[in-house]
């Protein structure tokens, strides 16, 4: 039997980007607890306060890039762009911590280092790099989906003369203008710097291990007209896209590629090219691009035959041609193709001729050329979803580290929680759904809200998932995901890109309105599979 404890707070927070941030404001505004927020950065806003690369920006369309908890504040704050760029939705989150009086209870420049359950006084001992320690009975997880910095080991890094930096630590003095820049990797974030790159530099020399498939973003500037009626029509723009796939505030098509002609098949791929976002490509096209090889085909062919128009040299654009399947994470940008035009950038294929070595001066690839470079830019990605997880002390009943536990790869009940891990909750972690990350957040955080509540309310001490719930939502993952051709190609979503990692089903892709309505199943059966301290057994029920 347990003694009781009295904790430091109610509850920590590890974070405070978008997760965070919602978080700390249910469980201490509305739930009245105790709550202490832990940021590692100088300043709020997770994702948001370290991208500070050039050309770094949402690929979400603003309009629902942004909480939908707040009516007020949906009519008070407005937009001028298509797409918001990184300083717009820092001032974003910021002004939310500023109106919800927040920052009090946020403590930044602190990097939690440890969490371990203590079963004795079922409470988590929360540790951070200066030494210190704190106790709560809740733990809550805001570590960022993309957050654990991935650097390649490539021999000779340290003997660069010159300025290497990752995207996800962008340093403030940094400025590339007239610079002879290199960049590694051409993913979401390198696309997006290689397009911004391109016109501030002497020379980009861009670095290319996998041709992606990257359609037009259609940004631009939105009239102050369309932002009023977006404002008027908020309930009915939320209520599509918590009811939607993807939840990007488009209306998903229902139409099967294969059901149409070959000439409507190109209409409506032309349609959507000319409107933009990655997104809207795949999902908004034809329903069964992610899932039927020959739908898959069409709209990759129709990429491909884009490249062809796009790019004058017939050597680069064969680099930049992708031969396989349309099934990473869709990428979209102002002018990526385009870029490659210009006389300042250089593409090298690293398939082809691949790194044998950084110098002092520059990269020195295969064929012997030595590119010389002032900067060298790490757009490299990260060790997604459980990077941040296993690179701290987390653990436990029986002080079991969470790679004990993930071993054939992370897994999680609902996305949300951790069998052997009471009271600890997961903002995005494995296995949640693939999605706009902020409103698939605010379902989490919502409902996270709920089961605390509900536990308070009724004496429970600790929850935490049964091994057989976790099992079954991870079985379930892995058979939607294998419905689709996501799982044919090497893409970070399921780990790929980080050397040693396994394979493993890292989201949800059954889409946001049925995730959510799998959580309210749970939540109206009382919350089914999650199950309380021995001494409350059922309290739940």
């Amino acid at each position: 039997m347990s003694t009781q404890h009295t904790a430091d707070h109610d509850a920590i927070v590890i974070g405070a980007g978008f997760g965070g941030i919602y978080m700390l404001h249910k469980l201490r505004n509305e739930l009245g607890l105790s709550v202490r927020a832990f940021e590692k950065g100088g300043g709020v806003g997770g994702t948001w306060y370290f991208n500070r690369y050039p050309g770094a920006k949402s690929d979400t369309e603003g309009f629902v890039y942004r909480y939908s908890f707040d009516r007020d504040l949906l009519q008070e704050w407005d937009w001028n762009t298509r797409y918001l760029d990184q300083p717009d939705i820092l001032a974003y989150l910021q002004h939310v911590v500023e109106r919800y009086d927040l920052a009090r209870d946020i403590q930044l420049n602190t990097e939690v280092t440890g969490a371990v359950f203590d079963e004795e006084a079922l409470l988590w001992r929360v540790s951070t790099a200066d030494g210190s320690e704190f106790t709560s009975r809740y733990l809550v997880n805001a570590l960022g989906l993309l957050a654990k910095t991935n650097i390649p080991a490539i021999p000779g890094m340290e003997s660069f003369a010159g300025r290497t930096v990752h995207t996800n630590a962008w340093p403030d003095d940094l400025d590339i203008t007239g610079k002879r820049v290199g960049v590694i990797g051409t993913g979401s974030t390198g696309t997006q710097f290689i397009v911004a790159a391109a016109k501030m530099v002497d020379h980009l020399t861009v670095f290319q291990r996998s041709p992606q498939y990257c359609v037009p973003s259609g940004n631009g500037p939105v009239d102050p007209a369309e932002v009023a009626a977006t404002k008027q029509n908020f309930d009915a723009v939320w209520e599509q896209v918590r009811n939607s796939v993807t939840a990007f505030g488009f209306e998903e098509s229902t139409v099967e590629a294969t059901s149409v002609s070959e000439e409507e098949r190109q209409r409506v791929f032309q349609e959507n090219w000319d409107k933009g976002n990655g997104f809207r490509f795949m999902f908004g096209t034809f329903s069964d691009i992610v899932t039927s090889p020959e739908a898959n085909a069409a709209a990759a062919a129709f990429i491909r035959s884009k490249i062809a128009e796009i790019v004058q040299d017939p050597d680069t654009a064969r680099k930049l041609t992708p031969t396989g399947l349309y099934a990473k994470r869709p990428l979209c940008n102002e002018g990526y193709y385009e870029t490659f035009n210009r006389d300042n950038v250089e593409l090298v294929s690293i398939k082809e001729n691949p790194i044998e070595e950084i110098t002092p001066t520059g990269v020195r690839t295969a064929d012997g050329v030595v590119h010389e470079l002032d900067v060298l830019v790490l757009a490299t990605g990260f060790d997604a979803v459980d990077g941040n997880y296993r690179n701290m002390d987390l653990r436990g009943r029986g002080g079991r580290h969470i790679n004990e536990h993930w071993t054939d790869g992370p897994t999680s009940y609902l996305g949300v929680s951790k069998a052997g891990f009471p009271n600890m909750f997961m903002i995005l972690g494995p296995n949640g759904p693939f999605t706009n990350l902020v409103p698939s957040i605010e379902v989490q955080v919502d409902w996270i809200s709920e089961l605390v509540g509900h536990a308070e309310r009724n004496g429970v001490r600790t929850v935490e998932p049964t091994q057989e719930a976790e099992d079954q939502w991870t079985a379930t993952c892995k058979e939607i995901a294998d419905m689709t051709l996501f799982p044919k190609v090497e893409s970070w979503i399921f780990g790929a890109n980080i050397p040693g990692k396994k394979h493993a089903v890292m989201f949800y892709m059954g889409g946001l309105a049925n995730y959510r309505t799998q959580l309210a199943d749970v939540r109206d059966a009382g919350f089914r599979g999650l199950i309380p301290n021995e001494e409350r057994e059922g309290a739940l029920a």
